[in-house]
């Protein structure tokens, strides 16, 4: 994987990890809110290695993207995002996209205009999800503004967030979604202002726009669910099959939202095998 630079809406600067044969179906991995590129790195990895062309996003106000100068965080401006970076491929792309990566690409495949896509993989994201887990994320990231004073002290932090995970014997890789400020803390590298993009306090009318969305998607789907979610729940991905009938599901048992980090493999399997099945 190298790194690579996209315009988004407006000229604005996209970081990008690219790998794989240039020959190869493009694959555009988007993260969660909060998370970096590199929360894929080994699903990407493993992905490119399989033959696929691998682009790997940093969202707007993350990891080494520009932060948006009027802190324009809605899923406006991410789909928008998205939709200047598919216009630079040459052919149509599977999106594979989790939390707000996932929604983002939800709206990209289902709404106007329309654009012509491989595939569609949603993991651990649909139009309902359940509020608690939803601000269990946002309480988390909320929870360390002053930052970290070292690697270690961050990840006593996730673990505690993670307890289900067991905590990597190396800190190394948890530098990549940390910055370092003028004061020498570490602090998680995304805008302060990112919660402020779609904080409403009637959820409503966005879930009634991902499911219009959903019911507009022509391409192969599927759906991707840590069976520990505290996000998705069964009743959410059974209203997300109605919406979208022709939709795939596999449920990764020993995974929370987090899937691909919670268990990489099984993640690989589920998404290697439904795209080797695409037409």
């Amino acid at each position: 994987m190298h790194s690579h630079t996209y315009a988004g809406a407006f000229g604005l600067r996209l970081a990008a990890s690219v790998g794989g044969p240039m020959e190869g179906q493009p694959i555009v991995l988007l993260h969660g809110g909060g998370q970096t590129r590199h929360a894929w790195r080994h699903a990407a990895a493993d992905l490119a290695r399989a033959g696929r062309r691998v682009i790997s996003l940093d969202l707007r106000g993350h990891g080494d993207s520009e932060w948006s100068p009027e802190a324009d965080y809605s899923f406006d401006a991410f789909a928008a995002d998205l939709r200047a970076v598919l216009a630079t491929l040459e052919e149509p792309p599977a999106l594979v996209g989790a939390s707000l990566g996932g929604l983002t690409a939800l709206l990209v495949a289902g709404e106007d205009p329309p654009l012509e896509l491989r595939a569609l993989v949603l993991v651990d994201v649909v139009p309902r999800l359940e509020r608690e887990g939803v601000m269990q994320i946002v309480r988390f990231m909320l929870a360390h503004a002053d930052g970290f004073a070292s690697l270690d002290e961050a990840a006593d932090a996730v673990a505690a967030y993670l307890p289900h995970r067991p905590r990597p014997e190396s800190t190394a890789g948890l530098r990549k979604n940390l910055r370092e400020g003028e004061d020498g803390r570490l602090r998680w590298h995304w805008d302060p202002k990112l919660l402020l993009g779609e904080r409403v306090p009637d959820p409503e009318p966005a879930i009634a726009r991902f499911e219009a969305a959903c019911r507009q998607v022509r391409v192969p789907t599927l759906l991707v669910r840590g069976a520990r979610s505290e996000m998705v729940t069964e009743a959410g991905v059974q209203d997300f099959l109605r919406l979208i009938p022709a939709a795939e599901f596999v449920d990764v048992r020993e995974a929370g939202h987090m899937v691909a980090g919670d268990d990489n493999d099984a993640f690989n399997v589920a998404v290697e095998g439904f795209l080797a099945r695409l037409p």
